[in-house]
């Protein structure tokens, strides 16, 4: 999903941390007034989009 995030939207974020958690892939999140950003190391990128596809979150 691109742009603001509806306020209907809850649990995004944590759905999307526990998933990388499992996984052992550390993040940093910055949560705005309409959207949230995870910023992740360059190295676990790829393990990183491997482990969101398996769980079913998309990207664009």
């Amino acid at each position: 999903m691109a742009g603001p995030l509806d306020f209907n939207l809850t649990g995004i974020l944590n759905g999307l941390s526990d998933t990388l958690a499992k996984a052992k892939i550390s993040i940093f999140a910055i949560s705005t007034f309409d959207t949230d950003y995870l910023l992740l190391q360059k190295q676990v990128l790829k393990t990183a989009k491997t482990v969101l596809k398996r769980a079913e979150y998309g990207f664009e």
